[in-house]
């Protein structure tokens, strides 16, 4: 057997059946979530759940990557879950009220959410609360400011927009540190360069990167976050959808808008970045940020030499409304 094995499961394992230990020639067709398996590297013992399920920024294909990124160089076990259509057991960002094998969050050391308006049922929605209780580490990319939207009952308050005091803007702002506000840079036109806070610059999720490492083509998102929050990371808008454009000139600039931060919630340690769409992962910069996120949470060392390296041929798809590939099934994303 293989350092790094794939495994498939359509239901919680349960018991020791001949598949779970053997390569993805026993994947399922049915298979509802993804788990890459790697079980040599610092990562060994630790487990990650990585929820995918936006529209727009191909969390779908981002995650899996990360996931293999995590499992093969570091050794993580990562388990990659999706909304799935119920009726074809293909993978369909547009279903937002389904993400199966939100149970394995029982024994996840972090949870890595790229979400977008969920509006699960109770049952699912039941384990995500779980987790958030026990005070384990969070990391969320992108639309998971705004994950939730139209949840009802006791579950309302998770709700981006959400309205009460007490848990005001839900989720995204309570948890996370902020929720919806604005697209500040030019969709689909203006990119995003990472500056690196002045006075954090020994943070040991800026290890190994310096100004202008982190990009990505997507926007810089408008966010303030919830005191108190500790900005790693400033967002300079870009005049245009190249790593090496020049920045966008006026006041957009003045001052940048943060785009990734730390909290504490609960005890637990929280990283919010409004990048990480599946384009975004193109830049060495945006992945190592993204690894070190990983590590410091669950409370391991960093280091600046950390393999960030794609695994696999990775194409993303350009982030798009509608924009997801067709008939995909978790069983088909295996490492090739």
């Amino acid at each position: 057997m293989t350092s790094f094995t794939l495994r498939f499961s359509a239901a919680l394992l349960v018991s020791l059946s001949p598949c779970l230990l053997v390569s993805p020639a026993c994947a399922q067709d049915d298979a509802k979530w993804v788990v890459y398996d790697g079980y040599d590297g610092p990562g060994k013992g630790k487990h990650i759940v990585l929820v995918s399920g936006d529209e727009e920024y191909r969390s779908e294909e981002a995650l899996p990557q990360l996931g293999k990124i995590l499992a093969k160089h570091h050794g993580f076990k990562c388990t990659v879950l999706f909304a799935i259509d119920p009726k074809t057991g293909e993978i369909n960002p547009n279903v937002n009220n389904n993400i199966p094998g939100l149970e394995s969050l029982k024994t996840a050391d972090l949870m890595v959410v790229g979400l977008r308006f969920r509006n699960l049922p109770e049952e699912q929605m039941q384990h995500i609360v779980n987790y958030l209780e026990t005070g384990k580490p969070i990391i969320g990319l992108r639309t998971s400011t705004h994950a939730f939207n139209g949840m009802k009952g006791k579950f309302a308050k998770y709700n981006w927009n959400n309205g009460d005091k007490d848990y005001k803007q839900g989720f995204g702002r309570q948890i996370l540190g902020e929720t919806w506000v604005s697209h500040h840079g030019g969709h689909g036109s203006q990119s995003c360069r990472g500056i690196l806070d002045k006075d954090q610059g020994k943070h040991p999720i800026l290890r190994g990167l310096k100004d202008g490492d982190i990009w990505g083509p997507t926007d810089v998102y408008g966010a303030n976050p919830l005191a108190p929050s500790t900005v790693l990371v400033h967002g300079q808008v870009v005049a245009g959808m190249k790593f090496d454009d020049p920045p966008l000139k006026g006041k957009k600039n003045d001052p940048m808008m943060p785009v990734a931060w730390t909290r504490e919630v609960n005890k637990a340690r929280i990283f919010t970045t409004t990048m990480g769409s599946a384009d975004d992962l193109i830049a060495a910069g945006t992945r190592r940020m993204l690894l070190n996120a990983s590590y410091w949470a669950m409370g391991m060392d960093v280091s600046p030499t950390l393999n960030v390296d794609l695994v696999g041929d990775y194409q993303p798809s350009k982030f798009a409304f509608n924009g997801a590939k067709k008939g995909v099934r978790p069983a088909q994303l295996v490492i090739k």
